[in-house]
C-alpha cells in the first residue's frame, strides 16, 4: 500500500494550496504544467513549502480536510514547524 503525504505549495500570488498524493514531486509537476487542480492555473511559478507522509488515502484525507480549514496564520505556523499537523 503506497504513503500518502500532505502537502502544501506557495503560489506567486502568496496564497497557499493544500493537497495530497503519493508522489508530491509528480503531482508539483503536473500543477506547473497545468495539469493539476484548476485553482493553481496561472498561479506559478508554485513552491513547495511543506510534504508530510500521513499514512493511508483514508487517514490523507481527513487530515487534509482539517488542514484546509486552518487559518492562513496557522497553515504558515506549520509550515515553520512550530505546530503539528490537526489528527
Amino acid at each position: 500500500m503506497p504513503m500518502w503525504h500532505l502537502y502544501l505549495v506557495r503560489c506567486n500570488d502568496g496564497s497557499l494550496y493544500t493537497g495530497i498524493s503519493t508522489d508530491v514531486q509528480r503531482r508539483l509537476a503536473a500543477h506547473g504544467a497545468s495539469r493539476g487542480a484548476r485553482r493553481l492555473r496561472g498561479r506559478g511559478p508554485l513552491e513547495l513549502v511543506y510534504t508530510q507522509a500521513v499514512g493511508d488515502r483514508s487517514q490523507a484525507l481527513r487530515i487534509e480536510y482539517r488542514v484546509k480549514k486552518l487559518s492562513r496564520a496557522e497553515k504558515e505556523r506549520l509550515i515553520r514547524r512550530e505546530s503539528s499537523l490537526p489528527v
